[in-house]
């Protein structure tokens, strides 16, 4: 019986994954083998050292922490793509509310309250200060071609828009799903210097954090929108106010707002509304739950974040999963134990990612109790399972 622990309110159809004749799910559980988290920060929490796997029910990880799971041997796992149609679509209504100031319009026309009988004399006389431009042949310019930004690519080349796209790191299965329309950017300053609007879609980390700066407010056409559905961090507040001061960016939109971007105009705020439906949470948390329940019945690793995926077929008796930091001679020196005791080894799978690894050994029969011990004591080994994998 595995014993999962829920720190978030998680969708039922998606722990409906997990069977009760193998899970425990509860909030209140203590030593949990596995935890299942949205938006709670885990910083500060002491971990359980029977901890083996966190599957965050979306893309987003900036809550867990990684190295520190990493050197515990704890698997984090997330579900990039879950939530992306829902956040697809409210890039979209970004775009146009970027485009047509109907947010403004709105609130104008509240304020016609108590006019009565005048109010639709006051509409047509007012309206024309909230004219936008249609969207529709305008150059869209969009920063990451992962899940997201392909979709919002083939979506606004649905609805008339010029779409290039930059993505230095583009895999061949995002490639596959780009509608042929979309054209491809030499370069990031390219995509920034030919764009009417732009829409960011890449994740945050050291290298992307405050990316979009002076320096690339200053290539950007005046009057751009400019949109922000990826991550707050990504955009320079104070840059980004200069460039609205100067008539650069005509409007911000974004979906993270904090103070500062509160208090600017020309700065739409959403409040983090991109993956606030109840299919992206049924979706984020099928499959979380459907790559958890694989890691701990299997050994696989479908969209690990902290160690490398690694999914191998089942063949054989017993199958051993293990983490070890990525240094020479660790293989030779674990399969060493097995051929030791005669165990012969049908398959296998080992895989590296930054300063670990990770190992799929499927054996015929089984290891003891004390030959778990001696690969454990291997300088480098960090955890060692052994698993009777079934098909799920």
């Amino acid at each position: 019986m595995f014993k999962v622990k829920t720190l978030n309110k998680i969708s039922p159809n998606g722990l409906e994954e997990l069977p009760r004749s193998l899970y425990e799910i509860s909030s209140e559980i203590m030593e949990p083998d596995a935890i299942i988290v949205r938006s709670f920060n885990m910083h500060e929490m002491e971990l359980p050292s029977s901890l083996k796997v966190v599957a965050r029910a979306g893309a987003g990880v900036n809550n867990i922490p990684l190295d520190k799971c990493a050197e515990k041997g704890i698997v984090v796992l997330n579900t990039p793509g879950a939530n992306a149609n829902g956040v697809k679509e409210l890039v979209l209504t970004g775009l146009l509310l970027s485009a047509r100031n109907v947010i403004e319009g709105v609130e104008w026309a509240k304020g016609l309250i108590g006019n009565g009988d005048q109010v639709p004399k006051l509409i047509e006389k007012g309206k024309s200060q909230f004219a936008g431009p249609e969207i529709k042949g305008k150059k869209l310019g969009i920063i990451g071609l992962g899940a997201i930004g392909v979709m919002v690519s083939n979506d606004a080349a649905a609805l008339g828009m010029q779409v290039t796209g930059y993505d230095p790191f583009l895999s061949v299965e995002h490639a596959w799903s780009l509608s042929r329309s979309i054209k491809k950017a030499h370069s990031l300053d390219q995509l920034l210097a030919d764009s009417d609007f732009i829409s960011i879609h890449a994740p945050l980390t050291d290298e992307t954090k405050g990316m979009i700066n002076s320096e690339k407010f200053k290539l950007m056409k005046k009057g751009v929108r400019l949109l922000n559905f990826a991550r707050g961090g990504l955009v320079n507040n104070k840059d980004l106010q200069s460039a609205i001061n100067e008539d650069i960016v005509s409007v911000y939109i974004t979906d993270f707002p904090d103070e500062e971007l509160l208090k600017m105009k020309n700065v739409i705020s959403i409040p983090h509304l991109g993956a606030s439906t109840p299919e992206s949470e049924d979706n984020c948390a099928v499959m979380a739950s459907n790559q958890l329940r694989n890691y701990l019945e299997c050994g696989n690793l479908i969209n690990c974040v902290n160690f490398p995926n690694c999914e191998l077929p089942f063949s054989g008796d017993t199958r051993i999963s293990i983490i070890n930091k990525n240094i020479p001679k660790m293989v030779g020196q674990i399969t060493g134990v097995l051929a030791d005791k005669n165990i012969n080894i049908t398959n296998m799978l080992n895989r590296n990612k930054d300063n670990f690894a990770y190992n799929i050994i499927d054996i015929e029969g089984e290891l003891d109790n004390s030959d778990l011990t001696k690969i454990n004591s291997i300088a480098g080994v960090i955890m060692t399972r052994t698993i009777k994998c079934n098909s799920i």
